[in-house]
């Protein structure tokens, strides 16, 4: 089987396992449930389908697996007729490879109180940067080992900003134009997704005006994970510093990172 007929496979069996465990009741069908004997305590697949205003034939089809032309409207009227948690929603979007037209502008620059909880108790440096590589939250090493970006007085709390913009990042920095590129392409591989995102095009727009190197580096395409490593820095009090780079996604909040340096 390939692995597109094993994705609508999965796809269909799930919408299929949450239409079953779907009341009529709770899908606003509480006539349904009395004077009616009903095989099944779920749905039909009928009344989904006149739920999600789609043929029954297509919505069959889709529980069968048998198309993949499934647009992300289609999918969050499904999502919504089945009443699915947030948990479940996301993974039936990620079944499909289709970003939620519902939820995926839930990137408020809000982070759990736990995680700014673990950030600060972390000895080492420590920050959280979301999709567009703003740092929303620092611990005091990393403000003090990034004085140019995470201290009170920065102009700009971006990653890219502060690399590409600020003269500090070239003296903090080791290797700096190395690195600079670098970022470029692990920027591309975070963003693919959020390319029509009007606040990453400008973002590209203005790094690409008023640096040279992120122009060019942005227009060679290239693409790398963000991954981990040594970092070198060169402080301007502390001296030459070396760290190990260790990366972690946020569960719950799969475009924010938290980024950890350990003494190498």
């Amino acid at each position: 089987m390939q692995n597109d007929d094993i994705k609508r496979k999965a796809l269909g069996e799930f919408i299929k396992s949450q239409r079953e465990q779907t009341s009529p009741a709770l899908a606003g069908l509480s006539h349904l449930s009395h004077g009616t004997r009903r095989r099944t305590p779920g749905l039909r697949r009928e009344e989904v389908a006149q739920l999600c205003g789609i043929s029954v034939t297509w919505y069959t089809w889709i529980e069968q697996g048998r198309t993949d032309s499934i647009s992300p409207q289609a999918l969050s009227r499904i999502a919504d007729a089945l009443h699915l948690p947030r948990a479940k929603r996301t993974y039936l979007f990620e079944l499909a490879e289709k970003k939620d037209p519902v939820h995926q502008d839930d990137h408020a620059e809000i982070v759990a109180p736990e995680i700014l909880d673990v950030v600060r108790n972390f000895r080492q440096p420590a920050y959280v940067l979301d999709r567009y590589w703003n740092a929303l939250a620092c611990n005091v090493p990393a403000k003090n080992l990034f004085t140019g970006w995470l201290s009170p007085k920065s102009e700009h709390s971006n990653l890219l900003y502060f690399t590409f913009c600020t003269s500090a990042s070239q003296g903090l920095i080791t290797d700096w134009e190395q690195r600079a590129r670098r970022l470029v392409g692990e920027f591309r591989a975070d963003c693919g997704q959020y390319l029509d995102d009007p606040q990453i095009k400008q973002m590209i727009e203005e790094l690409s005006s008023r640096s040279s190197l992120f122009k060019r580096a942005w227009s060679l395409q290239d693409v790398v994970e963000r991954e981990g490593g040594e970092r070198l820095f060169q402080h301007p009090v502390r001296g030459a510093l070396k760290y190990q780079q260790v990366n972690f996604r946020v569960a719950n909040r799969p475009d924010l990172k938290l980024i950890t340096l350990m003494p190498a």
